[in-house]
């Protein structure tokens, strides 16, 4: 096969996986590491691709890619994400989960949780939340978001205000290496700093693909976070800053 015809290819799988490696494509395409690392490079020069180490990752932008394909990316990681996290959550609690595939993991492993108060902004955790017959379910309205079924806005940051939870439960467009948590809509943005502001635990949710890319509105510091968890390890620097801020990184076992 041609670079002509590969190029796209690389293109939509890295779109589609978050995340290219040259070996992976190497075996995809039967061709060696050496073209494949080429063809990284010419699509990184002609700024398709940006280069990272091993592989690479999709060229950020101001819009995220469809929740669909969020929701099959990493899909086993965030199954296990969403079994630790609900782990630590007990019966009869307080619980707000943000719009996310992440936080939507969560969610199914909370429905053996029994008398839960669940208020999200995401219409899709909300019909999750549904089977579990003991909780209770408070959806912030606010302006519909079609494209993943969440809720945003002022109205919806009204309704959050009105709670003390006794955990929030986040995910994250991406994750920075200073550890600001990124989102690509600010209203997102402000429903989620305000359940940050409003709950005695907070806990971010996001496997490694949110370590390779990077999203324009910042919704706060892993300094604000008391949990996180996540598949794969963060780098040492940022492990440093999670121990000198009280941050626990939790990692598989």
């Amino acid at each position: 096969m041609s670079e002509t015809l590969r190029h796209p290819e690389i293109l939509e799988l890295a779109r589609q996986h978050g995340k290219v490696t040259v070996e992976s494509l190497a075996g995809h395409f039967g061709v060696t590491v050496q073209t494949i690392r080429r063809d990284l490079s010419e699509l990184a020069e002609t700024g398709r691709l940006k280069r990272v180490h091993g592989g690479a990752v999709p060229v950020s932008g101001v819009t995220n890619f469809g929740y669909e394909e969020r929701r099959n990316l990493n899909e086993e990681e965030k199954h296990q994400i969403g079994r630790r996290c609900a782990a630590v959550i007990p019966e009869s609690s307080s619980v707000f989960l943000n719009i996310g595939t992440s936080t939507e993991a969560v969610a199914r492993e909370l429905l053996l949780h029994r008398n839960l108060l669940v208020v999200t902004n995401n219409l899709n955790i909300a019909n999750i939340m549904v089977s579990n017959e003991s909780c209770e379910i408070i959806v912030a309205g606010g302006v519909l978001r079609r494209s993943d079924g969440g809720l945003v806005g002022g109205m919806t940051n009204r309704v959050v205000e009105q709670f003390k939870f006794d955990y929030a439960v986040l995910g994250c467009s991406a994750l920075d290496v200073d550890g600001d948590m990124l989102d690509f809509d600010t209203q997102e943005v402000g429903v989620s700093q305000t359940a940050l502001a409003r709950a005695r635990t907070n806990i971010l949710v996001a496997d490694h693909s949110k370590f390779e890319r990077s999203a324009p509105a910042r919704i706060g510091s892993l300094s604000d976070i008391d949990i996180f968890f996540t598949d794969r390890p963060v780098n040492p620097d940022l492990a440093r800053l999670c121990d000198d801020w009280g941050t626990q990184i939790c990692l598989p076992e």
